[in-house]
């Protein structure tokens, strides 16, 4: 599997696992809003914040319903709710990619129209993220693939065959700098729906692409589950407010202190991870020895003596004969008077 940079981060295996804070339109309409968003994003331990940049009017129909369940249930049509905000301008994002950058934290954006991406090309954001929804929508892959920039591609709702289309056709532009998420397209996602496993299916069906998850449900504990499985990037939608109105994305996202939350148990789940191979860890040395059993003499075995089952127990520590060469020693001689309640070392017969 390939290495991909992004900005000062690098993906790929034996890295840290790239987390972003999903900020979408959260910001509803504010430059305000959208820089406390990166600040607390920032503060939490976030890697990345992504922002979503779209015109409702090239991306819905008027009459299009929605398809999420979360929400303000008065608003019918997708039309109605993209069109509740104000998009912001380049000059916005500018300020806030500078902001961003000052605190250490990676932004970029998801475009949602041919037009949104030279807005974020004027930005000069480090990656594209490819919305589930748009996984088919190859006018947007090419306009992508063409900036030669890295591509986070969600595969919600997708067969591993239009993966496979995504895939092959962001490369035709000479573009192979792809990260693959497995998502789930249910807003909100139910536990029992997440499917974590396709993570391991993904891994095998693109072995050169690092793999990630695109989380939709309520917990802040999904990512770190998904790094059990391998995930190498892990997104979830972040709110500084829960109770702010007007958008599906504060009640999914989590808020600040679930953000923290999410990064202390994905950190948690890489120290956890280790390696693959079986075998004494150096935390354990010292535990082999002492908590381990040997060979221990019930009663004092004079030298010469031909030693029986009924003269040995087992007993800590194991810095003797192991229990395992029992049979190995009954029948041989002391060679050494062996007091009762001894440790047997080989020397001693």
């Amino acid at each position: 599997m390939k290495t991909i940079q992004i900005g000062n981060r690098t993906i790929g295996p034996g890295r840290p696992t790239f987390i972003i804070a999903e900020a979408g339109v959260n910001y509803n309409g504010s430059l305000a809003l959208a820089l406390e968003h990166i600040k607390r994003a920032a503060e939490a331990g976030a890697d990345a914040i992504k922002f979503q940049v779209y015109d409702a009017a090239k991306l819905v129909t008027k009459k299009a319903s929605r398809y999420w369940r979360v929400g303000d249930i008065k608003v019918k049509t997708q039309y109605e709710a993209f069109t509740k905000f104000k998009q912001l301008s380049a000059d916005d994002y500018r300020r806030m990619s500078t902001y961003a950058k000052r605190l250490g934290v990676v932004l970029f954006a998801t475009p949602f129209t041919l037009e949104a991406v030279d807005l974020l090309e004027r930005v000069g954001v480090p990656v594209y993220k490819i919305a589930a929804a748009d996984i088919t929508y190859f006018p947007l892959l090419r306009k992508v693939a063409q900036t030669g920039k890295p591509i986070i591609v969600s595969a919600g709702a997708a067969t591993a065959g239009e993966i496979e289309e995504a895939v092959d056709y962001i490369k035709s532009f000479d573009n192979d700098r792809i990260i693959l998420l497995h998502c789930i397209l249910s807003y909100p996602t139910a536990q029992h729906d997440v499917n974590l496993r396709m993570i391991d299916g993904m891994q095998r069906l693109f072995p050169e692409h690092p793999i990630g998850l695109s989380d939709h449900t309520f917990s802040h504990l999904t990512p770190a589950l998904a790094v059990m499985r391998g995930a190498l990037v892990v997104e979830k939608h972040f709110t500084i407010d829960k109770s702010l109105p007007d958008n599906p994305d504060h009640e999914l996202g989590v808020d600040p202190d679930g953000l923290r939350s999410l990064v202390a148990a994905v950190r948690l789940a890489e120290v956890s991870l280790g390696e693959d191979r079986k075998q004494p860890v150096l935390a354990e040395v010292s535990a082999r020895e002492l908590a381990r059993r040997s060979l221990t003499s019930l009663r004092r075995i004079p030298k010469g003596a031909k030693i029986t089952a009924k003269m040995l127990i087992g007993k800590r520590p194991g810095t003797g004969i192991p229990c395992k060469f029992l049979d190995l020693i009954v029948g041989r001689r002391a060679a050494v008077d062996i007091p009762e309640d001894t440790t047997l070392t080989w020397d001693m017969v």
